[in-house]
């Protein structure tokens, strides 16, 4: 299990995450393109990105989508919250709150209803994923879609073995996210999106260093060190290449059954 606070680590992590994030330029705007697609994104929606972090992709929804309503940008993490800005730039809300708080209705939101919301990569932070994603389809106005992106259970990243097969424990499979989302009351479907990534080496292993992935953050500094090295034996190229695959667990709220709600 995890053995440091998620919100520490990324409130430590916060003042340098876009550069650890950023694998290159195209990465931001290509997955910003497949959330917005996915989650049939127009101008009328009220959005949220539930564990958004700094507000990478959620800054370029509103840039391509163009919302009349403000897109929430929720998470626990004050610090991670403050790097979108003071004040927010336009077209962004920061709310200071976890996906449980939203779920739970423990925050006040400035919409009643949302139309939309998604999760990118922070499903596996929830303790309790089917609890956590049933309270947030009940804020879901009729027809609302709630998207989780999250990688699948296994990946083929350049990271240390035994970075691997932690990710391996961690990760929860996308088949029962599925099935929270359908347990939800939501007409739930599985698809997958995949590109390309080339990155240098040095400046991954920076990443790594940094620990821009949270189950890094359960290895020691020398931990991560003896990785590095173990990388650096098993990759010599210059440029590391490897395929980025995402699974996308869409639940929607049929009208119906959402106005009868």
């Amino acid at each position: 299990m995890e053995r440091r606070d998620v919100r520490v680590h990324y409130d430590e992590l916060a003042a340098e995450y876009d550069e650890h994030w950023v694998y290159g330029p195209d990465y931001i705007p290509w997955m910003s393109a497949r959330i917005a697609e996915a989650l049939r994104l127009t101008a009328t929606d009220r959005t949220a990105d539930i564990g958004c972090g700094t507000g990478l992709f959620a800054r370029e929804v509103v840039r391509t989508v163009r919302p009349d309503h403000p897109v929430l940008c929720v998470d626990p993490s004050e610090g991670m919250l403050r790097q979108i800005g003071t004040p927010a730039p336009p077209g962004l809300r920061p709310i200071v709150a976890s996906a449980e708080d939203i779920a739970e209705k423990r925050t006040e939101l400035p919409y009643e209803r949302l139309d939309a919301m998604w999760l990118k990569e922070s499903v596996h932070h929830l303790p309790d994923p089917a609890r956590t994603l049933r309270g947030l389809a009940d804020r879901l106005a009729p027809g609302g879609r709630l998207l989780v992106v999250m990688l699948p259970a296994t990946i083929r990243y350049p990271l240390f073995g035994a970075a691997l097969a932690r990710f391996e424990e961690l990760q929860p499979d996308p088949a029962d996210i599925v099935e929270h989302l359908t347990a939800a009351g939501l007409d739930a479907s599985l698809s997958h999106v995949g590109h390309e990534l080339r990155i240098d080496r040095d400046k991954y292993f920076g990443m790594v260093r940094a620990r821009y992935m949270s189950l890094l953050s359960t290895f020691s500094d020398s931990e991560i060190e003896d990785g590095i090295e173990e990388m650096r034996a098993a990759h010599p190229e210059p440029v590391l290449v490897f395929p980025d695959r995402f699974a996308f667990a869409l639940g929607e709220l049929g009208r119906v059954r959402g106005e009868a709600g």
